[in-house]
């Protein structure tokens, strides 16, 4: 027993000692040269710029600056340079896989033993920062905890922790034998004592945001994919009770009705947004809602899934509802709703999240509003405008790069080639 503790302890040393490495030295300057910029603010591109880093933080941005003698020069002259990109929907502690074998034949603590694999997919992919929004077990709050301290590479996580949904509603899992039991944390709450309790739970644990279940979903065996689950009253103490301890609320809502009882609730955000109707984007836009919409999955859904083993039902109702959440996205953009980038990774294969910068350009947006989704809009709904989304003075050093003009290509964005997070790089090619 000694012998095997000690090589375990030897071997998580190994593992954890380069990331530890990887900190930013406070005192380190580096001095990026930029063929062009895109502050992530919406300006022209600014060429030949430079970039002054101290530590983790921006000091100086703009072209023709003066460059410290004793600053470490990166060469990115012949690079887009962006900010770090942000993904407002993940779930980075697992990947897609065969229906029965996730559900019987993998545990939480599967998923804890290699959801740091999916955390440096994602960070290699461009994205410094994440809202994962749903996991089991804690097991975002203790992969966040790690990526801060250093232990391993990862990006930013504002971490949701348990799903706060109804009895037989999407985070409840439906179709099988009323004696059929599982060991771990419930996200099933009714009622308002209930949910407040919940609520309580999640944050003395960890939650950075609260995910609510307000209607049906696709990934479930709920006969319809949009119906409420959750009571006006009951939606209106998810968000009370979580604004009372300091936390937005992210509603997953496909429905119309359960869309809009999630906007008047107060949520910050409403996730996937399928089936909303022109009462439900006038609501959004009124009330300064984001919507997060997911409009690449569909695609690997609908190829992937009856392999992974998924249920008829469940083919079914993605089948009706992809094509229809793709125009209602181009009907909230037209009106000017306020929209952040969200792919709900984990549905399809982490590190392929910018594949839906593409789709968000088929469906109505220019380049350069793609990729605000993915910056300042995304910090401005995560509340993180004053650290991540933009390049300027006092911001993290999250910066990334890739070889064309992703203006000219969104494509490009599925293609980063230097990854900067806290002014250490993770990846230069």
């Amino acid at each position: 027993m000694r012998t095997r503790l000690a090589a375990l302890t030897l071997a998580c040393y190994v593992v954890a000692a380069p990331a530890i490495a990887q900190r930013a030295d406070s005192t380190a300057h580096i001095a990026i040269r930029a063929g062009r910029l895109i502050d992530g603010r919406g300006g022209p591109p600014i060429r030949n710029a430079v970039i002054l880093i101290d530590g983790d933080r921006i000091t100086a941005v703009g072209s023709g600056l003066t460059i410290p003698a004793n600053a470490r020069v990166i060469d990115l002259s012949r690079s887009t340079v962006l900010p770090g990109l942000i993904d407002c929907h993940t779930h980075v502690t697992a990947p897609p896989m065969d229906y029965y074998e996730e559900i019987f034949r993998r545990s939480p603590i599967d998923e804890a033993v290699t959801a740091h694999l999916y955390a440096k997919r994602t960070l290699d992919a461009g994205f410094t920062t994440i809202r994962d929004v749903g996991s089991s077990e804690f097991i975002d709050v203790a992969l966040r905890n790690a990526i801060d301290r250093g232990d391993i590479p990862g990006p930013r996580i504002q971490a949701a922790t348990l799903a706060v949904g109804s009895t037989g509603g999407h985070n409840d899992l439906s179709g099988f034998s009323p004696y059929l039991k599982f060991g771990t944390f419930s996200g099933v709450a009714d009622g308002v004592d209930e949910i407040r309790k919940l609520v309580r739970f999640e944050i003395k644990n960890g939650a950075d945001v609260i995910k609510m279940i307000a209607s049906a979903g696709v990934l479930s065996e709920e006969e319809a994919v949009g119906a409420p689950q959750y009571s006006q009253e009951e939606m209106n103490a998810v968000v009370d009770e979580a604004a009372m301890w300091g936390r937005k609320v992210a509603a997953h809502a496909h429905g119309a009705e359960a869309i809009k009882r999630a906007i008047k609730a107060g949520v910050a955000s409403v996730e996937h947004a399928s089936l909303i109707d022109d009462q439900g984007i006038a609501l959004a836009k009124a009330r300064g809602t984001y919507l997060v919409m997911d409009i690449y999955n569909d695609d690997y859904i609908m190829s992937e899934y009856k392999r992974l083993g998924y249920p008829q039902k469940i083919l079914d109702k993605e089948a009706g509802l992809g094509r229809t959440q793709r125009e209602n996205f181009r009907k909230a953009a037209q009106a000017g709703v306020k929209l952040a980038f969200g792919t709900d990774a984990g549905v399809y294969p982490h590190g392929w999240n910018g594949k839906q910068f593409a789709k968000m350009v088929e469906w109505g947006l220019t380049p350069m509003q793609a990729i605000q989704t993915a910056t300042v809009n995304a910090a401005d709904l995560l509340g993180w405008s004053d650290r991540v989304g933009s390049v300027q003075p006092g911001r993290f050093a999250d910066l990334v790069a890739v070889a064309g003009d992703p203006l000219a290509d969104i494509h490009e964005l599925e293609r980063v080639t230097f990854v900067m997070k806290g002014g250490v790089v993770y990846k230069q090619q």
